[in-house]
């Protein structure tokens, strides 16, 4: 699972991008992508490592990828966000600390411009993808009439995006869905508002300036940089007069997670526990291929026990005890939270 940061220059998206992988910037791809791993916390994991006693647990990770900063005056940001059609979700960054420090007229002005950003790219896309085919359909070629065909549905989404509408899936024809599945469309893509924040910003006043529907989150991404650099009694005893509680990276990280469409599901035995990833309406069969191909080729069928279950039954032998182990065929679709036990045979 890929999540694309981006927001503009200013907006602190690299401090954003360091403290949740743990790395350092790297000056090298300042005009490219700097790419790292963020291992997903979740506390359910300790949970069953502590039934288990395995020799091993391994958290699932999403990779996180720092875009060079968009530019206000909107040259050369077509360029840049589309190093990041591939991502699976956006991380927009979007500066809220002293608005002297940065140009632009603050949280909403630039959640209104990165929108049209967004609105930009796609119609390049879409308007060059019409050009070419108009050109090629001027041509005497089996494949004209299909051609035109593909030309009209693409006219339907360039005139949404240019009256200022993004189209999503769901509300484009299965024919617009099939020319536009290769473009992996900015708009279309789930996304997660990070306000980088002053230390006394008021949050809930920020949140509500997020757009309708869009999940946001608002951090500290300089204080927490400069936290982690302190030793752990000094960190918490500072923690504590700033009355900042819990892992606030840990939060944003399964943010992304929720706003990605994407869930977790677990093995467990006494040899590893590990959680993995898997999109949101995945069956039992793409989690056995995500885990081992040869799983997936001699599927039977998936052991299943919610973690919730096992965790109250305190045992997996209790657990079988009261019933609560079920045996799911291949087009099961697996829960968040799913302990799946494979049984196969190649």
């Amino acid at each position: 699972m890929k999540i694309g940061i981006v927001g503009y220059q200013g907006s602190g998206k690299t401090t954003v991008f360091c403290w949740l992988t743990g790395v350092a910037a790297d000056p090298a791809v300042a005009h490219g992508v700097q790419s790292a791993m963020a291992a997903i916390p979740d506390p359910r994991l300790e949970a069953l490592a502590a039934i288990y006693h395995p020799r091993k647990i391994t958290q699932a990770s999403m990779e996180l990828l720092d875009t060079p900063g968009l530019a206000r005056s909107h040259e050369g940001n077509a360029a840049r966000l589309a190093l990041i059609r591939e991502a699976d979700c956006l991380a927009l960054v979007v500066a809220a600390f002293d608005s002297r420090q940065v140009e632009g007229g603050g949280p909403g002005a630039d959640l209104a411009a990165f929108r049209d950003e967004l609105l930009l790219a796609d119609m390049q896309i879409v308007s060059g993808r019409i050009e070419k085919l108009q050109e090629s359909a001027r041509k005497p070629r089996p494949d004209r009439e299909q051609l035109q065909q593909e030309a009209e549905c693409l006219r339907g989404v360039l005139a949404a995006l240019e009256s200022g509408t993004p189209l999503r899936p769901d509300q484009m024809s299965e024919a617009q869905r099939r020319a536009t599945r290769s473009f992996r469309l900015l708009g279309e893509k789930p996304m997660l508002v990070i306000f980088n924040a002053a230390d006394d910003a008021d949050a809930e006043a920020l949140l509500q300036a997020a757009p309708p529907g869009v999940p946001a989150r608002v951090v500290r991404a300089a204080l927490e940089r400069e936290l982690e650099r302190l030793p752990p009694e000094e960190r918490s005893e500072f923690e504590r007069e700033l009355g900042l509680a819990g892992s606030r990276r840990a939060e944003v990280l399964r943010a992304l997670l929720a706003a990605s469409g994407y869930h977790l599901y677990f093995t467990a035995s006494e040899k590893e526990v590990r959680s993995w990833l898997l999109r949101k309406g995945g069956t039992a069969l793409e989690a056995a291929e995500n885990i081992h191909t040869d799983l997936a080729r001699g599927f039977i069928r998936a052991e299943t026990l919610h973690c919730d279950d096992l965790l109250r039954a305190g045992s997996e032998r209790e657990a079988k005890a009261q019933h609560l182990v079920r045996q799911e065929p291949k087009d099961y679709v697996v829960q968040d939270g799913d302990i799946l036990h494979i049984k196969f045979s190649v």
